[in-house]
C-alpha cells in the first residue's frame, strides 16, 4: 500500500498519524508511507524519530483578520497546493490520510484535483475548519467521538473509530499501584489527584495549585503534579520565596515531567487537566474521573466540547478557565473524592466512552477504500 499522511503542527495531529502509519506497516510491511508537513511544527522531530520520510510544503493556518501577514499566508497556502500535487504525482499513493490541521486543506485539495481518495481523521468532538472544508471531498471521515458525527452533516460517510493513543487498557494490580505510591513518597490511604497541563499552557492551573499548596488545603487528598519542564524551576523559586521547599511538601509531589504517564494515571484516583482530544481519549481508556479546565483559546473552543463528552455521561466536572481559582478547585476535588462510590461510578462512566482496538478499526476502514 502507498500512503501519504498529512499531519503538521501539534502532537495532537501528528501522533495519530504516526499511530495509523505504524498499524499499516504492521499489517503490510512492504507499504510505502510518506508524511507531508511544514518546516515549522513538531512533525520535524516526531516523524523522522518514528522512522518515516517527511516532505514539506509551505502551508499556513489562516486567521480571520484581514492584514498583510494574513494575505501573505493565504498566498503561500494557495501556492502550497501545487507543491503538494508535485509530491503526490511523484509518490502516486493509493490514499491520502489527513489527521486535522491546516496542512490537510492544501494536501486534500491537491489529492482531490488528482482524483486520489481522501480519508480524514478528526480527534476533537468539535471538528476543525480543515475537516469541515474537506468534508464533501473526503471518501470518509473517521472521528474520535460520537459527538463529532452530528457536526459533519455534509460528509459522505462518518465512522466513529476513536483516536489512537499510547495509553492502552488497565494493567496494574492494586499492589503495583501501592508500590508506585511508595516510590513517589505518597500515602497509601489518601486519594491521589494527578494534575498536568497541556502543550498550549496551563498557567491558570499552576496558579490554582500553588494557592492550594501555600494554604495547605490538601489535607484530605494528595497531589501528583506534572508542572512541565519549562515551569518546574520557576515554580520551585516561587515556593522557595515563601519558605516552601519543593521536594518536601506534605501530600504533594511536584515533577518536571512524568515519563511513565500510563502507570501514574492508573494509580491516580482523579485527574485534573486541560481537555485536549488525546487527554480525553487516555482518561476514558483508563476509566478515570476528571476535572477539566478547558484551554480557553483553543480553536473554536474545541476543548470545552471535548470536556462535555465526559461531563455529559457524569464522568467529569468542568471548571471554565475564567472561573478557576484555588478555592474552587480545592472545593471541587474534595466534593468528588469524599464519596468513594460516586468516584468509582464516574470512572466506570468514563470507561463506557472509550473505543477499543482503535488502530485496527481505522486500518479496516482504510482497506475499504484502497481495496475497491
Amino acid at each position: 500500500m502507498k500512503v501519504v499522511i498529512a499531519a503538521a503542527g501539534t502532537g495532537g495531529h501528528i501522533n495519530p498519524g504516526i499511530a495509523i502509519a505504524n498499524k499499516i506497516m504492521e499489517k503490510e510491511p512492504n507499504s510505502k508511507i510518506v508524511f507531508i508537513g511544514t518546516d515549522r511544527g513538531l512533525e520535524n522531530d516526531l516523524v523522522p524519530r518514528a522512522g518515516y520520510e517527511l516532505k514539506k510544503i509551505d502551508s499556513y493556518g489562516i486567521n480571520r483578520k484581514i492584514n498583510l501577514d494574513n494575505i501573505r499566508r493565504l498566498y503561500k497556502t494557495i501556492k502550497s497546493v501545487g507543491q503538494a500535487k508535485k509530491i503526490l504525482k511523484e509518490i502516486k499513493p493509493d490514499v491520502v490520510i489527513g489527521t486535522g490541521g491546516y496542512i490537510c486543506v492544501s494536501v486534500g485539495q491537491a489529492a482531490n484535483e488528482l482524483k486520489i481518495p481522501i480519508i480524514l481523521h478528526e480527534s476533537n468532538a468539535f471538528p476543525g475548519i480543515a475537516v469541515k472544508i474537506l468534508a464533501k471531498k473526503a471518501e470518509k471521515i473517521l472521528v474520535g467521538f460520537e459527538d463529532a458525527k452530528k457536526r459533519l452533516p455534509n460528509a459522505k460517510e462518518v465512522v466513529v473509530t476513536g483516536t489512537p493513543s499510547k495509553i492502552n487498557g488497565n494493567r496494574l494490580t492494586d499492589q503495583q499501584k501501592d508500590n508506585i505510591k511508595q516510590e513517589m513518597g505518597l500515602k497509601k490511604q489518601l486519594p491521589v489527584i494527578l494534575v498536568f497541563g497541556g502543550s498550549q499552557g496551563a498557567q491558570s492551573i499552576n496558579e490554582a495549585l500553588l494557592g492550594i499548596i501555600e494554604n495547605k488545603l490538601n489535607t484530605e487528598y494528595q497531589i501528583v503534579w506534572a508542572a512541565g519542564k519549562g515551569n518546574y524551576e520557576e515554580i520551585k523559586k516561587e515556593l522557595l520565596n515563601k519558605q516552601i521547599e519543593i521536594e518536601n511538601i506534605e501530600n504533594t509531589k511536584i515533577l518536571p515531567y512524568i515519563y511513565n504517564m500510563q502507570e501514574v494515571m492508573e494509580m491516580a484516583d482523579l485527574v485534573v487537566s486541560r481537555s485536549g482530544a488525546m487527554t480525553i481519549t487516555e482518561i476514558s481508556t483508563l476509566g478515570k474521573p476528571a476535572i477539566f479546565i478547558p484551554f480557553p483559546f483553543a480553536t473554536e473552543n474545541h476543548q470545552e466540547y471535548n470536556a462535555k463528552v465526559l461531563e455529559n455521561v457524569n464522568a467529569a466536572k468542568i471548571i471554565l478557565d475564567k472561573d478557576l481559582n484555588y478555592s474552587k478547585l480545592n472545593f471541587t476535588i474534595n466534593e468528588i473524592v469524599k464519596d468513594k462510590q460516586a468516584l468509582k461510578q464516574m470512572g466506570e462512566n468514563a470507561y463506557k466512552v472509550a473505543k477499543m482496538n482503535v488502530e485496527d478499526t481505522i486500518y479496516n476502514e482504510i482497506l475499504k477504500i484502497t481495496n475497491v
